[in-house]
């Protein structure tokens, strides 16, 4: 449970009350009641309210903001204020000032602008925190911290070049060791000394698009970035835990982010948090895949849903209305997928700046009346006759896929082989597979555990990671299940190819090498053609992107190419290891192929479908206590019928008895209970 004192959905969001009048709070106090909001993130840009310069601090602002919450019983996810630093302290001390891709020195503005190796940025914000969890360390309403916002951005200045070279002695030991990794014997760049290393951006080693001329650098200075900025996290979940040991601490992700590596992220957290902004025709899958890897970050563990928005959005270049039903739709999904709270940004609209054409809870109209206000309190009414009843309830899914921010960046900045392939979408394609046949999936590191799965996809996973491959065998001999594709065990965790034949590490339970691998230009496709009919599997189907001419060695062949100099060659293929099986996929095949592929890896393994339900009718399943709750959630824009099967299950939302068909509303949710 994220936290004892609340048991049940945190239902709220961020509330930024000090840019407004205490009439207007009394406001959103009556408004908030009849929404249901029972808990606020407040706090969370105030730095400079706060502190107007080095000594001086008022928190009495606050007080009254916490204390008025208090009053109407309103739990609070107080946060450390630290995501922008006042403009005196970017005038007084430029060194908190990031220097971006280009080499150019930030001023004052925005967000997101501090550097995360500034001295004077760490101070002030670990004395900020501090002060914070002293201040407010026995308020019985804190059920949550939120250090900073949305951390990301990278810096190149001096001071971030300087521990770049820090973090590589720790890394590497030595220059020896650190020359072999880069492979600096190519175009003259051996090091012979530490303060010789730059950092690698548009004046040095890179260019536009993730290109640079040194892999090992760049994929290391992502590295370096990245636990620059997890140290600032945790220096500052450090100084409230010193103070507050009890009150779990977090800061909101953002889904599939490229700059931070959040599996090593999650590690540091009490509980994971996450922002889904996804557009109107963003696919309902990806957004359940970002759902499942927010989840699968601490290995299952419930999450919070800390932003969303009620209504419209304000960034994106399109900023469609949320259709009525859509936003209590989006919730339950978050919920179906590991959220034990719905939360928005924001619960009431800013009257200026960037923000303020975002949606809110209360819109600039400031009353109860409008379509997104009545949602709101329809959910927030919902919630609470919800309970605690599937609070910390878990997933027991079978089928896991893979994921990893290492292996990403090493992808983007591959010199070739295309530019067209890019490892989110091919990961989305395995999973949106899974998602149409209602397959309980997990999103999961390299380094989870892979026992407890029966069928373990790894898409493109172009690095190997020192023990992966043993841990695969290992999976594989003990009768699970593997998948992976083309362009996959290339190099190891330096970006250095091993040698000896792809897939590297991974050719003895794969039982094939790939002798070439070919790029295929925009609109064209090559075919992959069955041996013979394999379950749904018949025929040919269109592949693209990539074609790794591969030769089985031990693998059974089960499908072919069916063009090009290579026709006739393996492009799916069976090893069998052990107890298990691996399958290799040697292109990147249309969906109907991968259809029929997750339905027969499935059923090999016994994997069941949760339900059988029409196109746009998804279906996932929480279980806690012994008891399964299915979450049947109909994205359609009209009502659809659906086999709920022969047992009888009671909806916890409106008490009905379902059994056989059912008819589930337009954009309508059930949530079923299963002893």
């Amino acid at each position: 449970m994220i936290n004892e004192k609340f048991p049940k959905i945190w239902y709220g969001g961020d509330y930024n009350p000090e840019q407004w009048d205490k009439a207007t709070m009394e406001e959103d106090m009556r408004m908030f009641n009849l929404a249901g909001i029972d808990v606020a993130t407040v706090n969370v840009f105030s730095w400079a309210k706060i502190q107007r310069d080095e000594v001086s601090y008022d928190f009495t602002w606050l007080d009254d903001i916490i204390e008025r919450l208090t009053k109407e019983n309103i739990y609070l996810c107080l946060a450390t204020s630290t995501g922008a630093h006042p403009a005196w302290m970017a005038k007084k001390y430029p060194d908190v000032l990031r220097v971006d891709y280009e080499g150019r020195k930030r001023k004052f503005g925005g967000r997101h602008n501090s550097c995360p190796n500034s001295p004077t940025y760490r101070k002030y914000a670990k004395i900020l925190a501090g002060k914070l969890a002293e201040r407010y360390k026995d308020h019985p309403q804190i059920v949550m911290w939120h250090v900073s916002n949305e951390y990301g951005g990278y810096c190149y200045c001096d001071n971030c070049e300087k521990q770049f070279r820090v973090w590589l002695k720790e890394r590497y030991g030595t220059l020896e060791a650190l020359n072999k990794a880069w492979n600096t014997s190519f175009w003259s760049h051996t090091f012979y000394d530490w303060d010789e290393i730059v950092a690698p951006n548009a004046l040095s080693e890179e260019w536009s698009g993730n290109r640079t001329n040194f892999q090992g650098i760049s994929l290391d200075y992502r590295r370096f970035q990245s636990d620059s900025l997890l140290e600032c996290f945790k220096m500052e979940r450090d100084e409230l835990k010193r103070w507050t040991p009890d009150i779990p601490v977090t800061t909101n992700l953002m889904g599939f982010y490229p700059e931070l590596d959040y599996f090593k992220w999650a590690k540091e957290m009490d509980v994971v948090s996450w922002d889904n902004y996804p557009s109107m025709d963003t696919p309902f899958s990806f957004t359940a895949m970002a759902h499942n890897l927010m989840r699968g970050l601490k290995s299952g563990q419930p999450f919070m849903l800390m932003e969303q928005t009620p209504g419209v959005q304000n960034w994106q270049p399109y900023n469609s209305a949320k259709r009525p039903g859509v936003m209590r739709l989006w919730s339950y999904q978050a919920v179906a997928h590991g959220a034990d709270t719905v939360m928005f940004f924001q619960l009431r609209r800013s009257v200026g700046a960037c923000e303020k054409y975002h949606g809110a809870v209360i819109e600039h109209v400031g009353h109860e009346h409008t379509r997104v206000f009545r949602e709101c309190a329809e959910l927030g009414k919902e919630l609470q006759q919800l309970g605690d009843t599937i609070l910390d309830a878990r997933s027991e899914a079978k089928v896991a896929v893979m994921y990893d921010w290492e292996n990403r960046w090493a992808l983007e900045l591959s010199s070739g082989p295309s530019i067209a392939l890019n490892y989110v979408n091919e990961v989305h394609k395995y999973y949106d597979a899974l998602y149409k046949q209602n397959i309980q999936t997990d999103m999961i590191s390299v380094e989870e555990d892979l026992s407890k799965y029966k069928v373990v996809i790894a898409p493109v996973m172009y690095m190997v990671k020192p023990g992966f491959a043993e841990r695969v065998e290992q999976f594989v001999a003990q009768g699970g299940t593997f998948v992976t594709t083309f362009f996959s065990g290339i190099v190891n965790e330096n970006d250095l190819v091993t040698l000896g034949g792809y897939p590297g590490e991974l050719r003895n339970v794969m039982g094939i090498w790939a002798e070439e691998i070919d790029a295929l230009l925009p609109g064209h496709q090559n075919e992959i053609v069955l041996r013979q009919d394999w379950g749904g599997l018949r025929g040919s189907y269109s592949c693209g992107i990539l074609c790794d001419v591969i030769h089985a060695e031990t693998a059974e062949v089960l499908a072919e190419y069916g063009a090009d100099y290579y026709k006739g060659t393996p492009v799916l293929t069976r090893n069998k290891f052990g107890n298990g099986q691996a399958y290799y996929v040697a292109s990147s095949p249309d969906a109907d192929f991968l259809q029929g592929l997750i339905a027969n890896l499935c059923e090999e393994q016994g994997v069941k479908p949760l339900l059988n339900t029409p196109d746009g009718v998804e279906v996932a399943e929480r279980v806690k206590n012994g008891t399964s709750y299915l979450f049947v959630m109909n994205h359609n824009a009209e009502e659809m019928t659906f086999d709920a099967g022969a047992s009888r299950q009671r909806d916890l939302l409106t008490g009905k008895t379902i059994s056989g068909q059912a008819t589930i509303p337009a954009r309508g949710v059930m949530i079923l209970e299963r002893a």
